[in-house]
């Protein structure tokens, strides 16, 4: 078994950490200062969103939700989305199947030789 606390660890600002990238998945923890964002964008993957600390809001093309600790967001693969912090936010991203279809690391013309 692997674990962390996710609200003592040393995460700096623009600085993912990834915590475990093996097999089928990939957890990221990430701190998102007040008023800054991840602009829009979307991910190969499934995409688990869980705000450890702190408040967001998420938008989609479909809706804009506002929520702090505990909120959990989950996004299809390719579906945009952006996340704003209102307050300073630590985040919990988790991917999966890692890596996802068309995800660039598993293109097969790399340029390997």
């Amino acid at each position: 078994m692997q674990q962390w606390d996710l609200r003592a660890l040393d995460v700096k600002p623009h600085r993912p950490e990834v915590l475990h990238s093996e097999g089928e998945g990939r957890t990221i923890i990430l701190n998102l200062p007040a008023g800054e964002a991840l602009s829009e964008h979307q991910v190969h993957e499934r995409a688990w969103l869980v705000v450890v600390e702190g408040d967001v809001e998420i938008e989609t093309a479909d809706e804009t939700v506002s929520g702090g600790t505990g909120l959990l967001a989950i996004f299809d693969p390719a579906e945009r989305h952006e996340v704003r912090s209102t307050s300073d936010a630590r985040l919990l991203l988790m991917l999966g199947p890692w890596p996802g279809g068309g995800h660039p690391s598993q293109s097969r013309d790399r340029g390997d030789a």
